[in-house]
């Protein structure tokens, strides 16, 4: 029996001890009983109280059981006569492991060494031994707490009280998980771009402007010492998500958030909102697809025909592409702040003898103006945090360039390049990448903080 069959077992047992801890419950505030005592909580918060308590320490239980488990069971097999020739410590002995775990689980049917096969056996033995003790005392475990929550109920009792308690705990620690997470990919860049400034210094980091940290293997090669200029990838990331993408978005944005809100009928609105709104949802591989496939091919035969030097991945192509991607990001966050304007102050426009256009301009959106800056830079941040669309059809050249027309990289890029297949943890060339995470890091982060700020500081309460 697998530890997630234990776990749908505890759960019923919860659902059992709920129906049951109501029941019981309910005959204190006289539902089905005489006493007229009124009792502190509802039935319900009885049932939660006694749920709670059959299925918390068990989930425990299994939890702390699923880490254990495995070493015993390792040592189980270890000491089994089928594991007697077996090779010594290295990768030949840990493969077959795997494959006698994969055929014992099912999860295989065939494998690669022989050994395997007779091993899968006492696998399959030990596995179910100690899922078999995990099955029993995880139920014991339910039964006494349950059992014993249960006899705690009276109508004095306030399970109320206790069931409110363990909530919040679960929400502050959802919460810290949350806020521990982010602290431990923030110290995780921060130590590794250190180790990366140790050797490579900040100042040619920031402000160099040739970026090739491929490193030789011998000292005599050309360019054995690399180059980490990040200027290139600063200016292409900027090119791409900061200047393209948003000449798209935001008019493109902005114009259908105005004519969802103010011109469209209701049907229409019902019909277009969810349609532009999925655009949000398209992965982000299909928009590459559509960028290398389509758009990036018409860009460069549109320059070829201007006379413009032109390259088959370009950074107006991925810029395009972008833009489309996060019109949704904008309109989104219009639409909700053009709504919001009080529907007096667009009366009292009209009535003034203003057109619809001239109300538009000189009252909703000025009044709007905060979300619509908000909703800007939130689209900015993730346009520059962008990856698949960039690797499909902006290339990986690091070009210092204002032509659109020509091959740019950006520093989500670059990341994926350098992390690419096995990398050695200490060369220059493989912690560059979390500097760039670093910086990259940081500016999204000053983004979100100055949108936030924005919306807060000029937002203005209507009633």
């Amino acid at each position: 029996m697998s530890v997630a069959a234990i776990g749908l077992l505890v759960l019923g047992l919860g659902l059992i001890a709920w129906v049951t801890a109501r029941a019981r419950a309910a005959a204190f505030a006289g539902i089905g009983g005489d006493t007229k005592e009124r009792p502190h909580s509802r039935p319900s918060q009885h049932g939660w109280y006694v749920a709670l308590w059959t299925v918390l320490p068990a989930a425990l239980f299994l939890v702390a059981w699923q880490n254990i488990s495995g070493n015993l069971v390792y040592a189980q097999v270890l000491a089994s006569p089928e594991a007697a020739g077996l090779p010594g410590f290295g990768l030949q002995r840990s493969t077959i492991l795997n494959e006698a775990y994969a055929l014992a689980t099912g999860a295989s049917t065939t494998a690669f060494n022989r050994e395997a096969f007779a091993l899968a056996p006492a696998y399959a033995r030990a596995l179910s031994f100690y899922n078999w003790i995990g099955f029993t005392v995880a139920m014991l475990v339910a039964f006494a707490a349950g059992a014993w929550a249960f006899s705690r109920l009276s109508p004095q009792f306030r399970a109320r009280t206790r069931v409110e308690r363990v909530m919040m705990a679960i929400l502050l620690l959802a919460s810290l998980i949350a806020i521990l997470t982010t602290l431990g990919i923030v110290l995780s860049l921060l130590f590794e771009s250190l180790r990366f400034f140790a050797m490579v210094s900040p100042i040619e980091f920031l402000f160099g402007t040739s970026w090739s940290p491929q490193m030789a293997i011998r000292a005599d090669q050309a360019g054995s010492s690399g180059a980490f200029g990040a200027i290139p990838l600063f200016w292409g990331t900027i090119f791409i998500g900061a200047i393209i993408a948003m000449i798209v978005a935001i008019p493109l944005g902005l114009m259908s958030a105005i004519y969802l809100t103010q011109y469209a009928k209701p049907r229409v609105r019902a019909w277009l909102k969810p349609i532009l709104e999925i655009l949000a949802g398209v992965p982000t591989v299909v928009y590459g697809y559509f960028a290398a496939l389509t758009v990036a091919p018409a860009i460069r035969d549109l320059g070829l025909s201007l006379g413009i030097r032109s390259s088959t991945e370009s950074a107006l192509a991925a810029g395009l592409v972008m833009g489309i991607m996060i019109i949704p990001f904008v309109s989104s966050m219009a639409d909700d702040s053009i709504a919001a304007v009080p529907q007096a102050m667009r009366d009292g426009s009209l009535a003034m003898g203003a057109t619809t256009s001239e109300t538009i301009k000189r009252v909703l959106v000025p009044a709007a103006l905060p979300g619509v800056v908000g909703g800007v830079l939130l689209a900015v941040s993730r346009a520059i945090g962008e990856t698949m669309i960039v690797v499909m059809a902006a290339g990986l050249a690091a070009n210092l360039t204002l032509n659109p027309f020509d091959s740019v990289t950006t520093v989500t890029t670059q990341i994926v390049q350098l992390l690419t297949g096995d990398q050695e943890f200490n060369s220059p060339k493989t912690l560059a990448a979390f500097a760039l995470g670093l910086v990259l890091f940081l500016v999204t982060l000053a983004l979100n903080i100055v949108a936030l700020r924005v919306v807060k500081k000029y937002r203005e309460a209507y009633e």
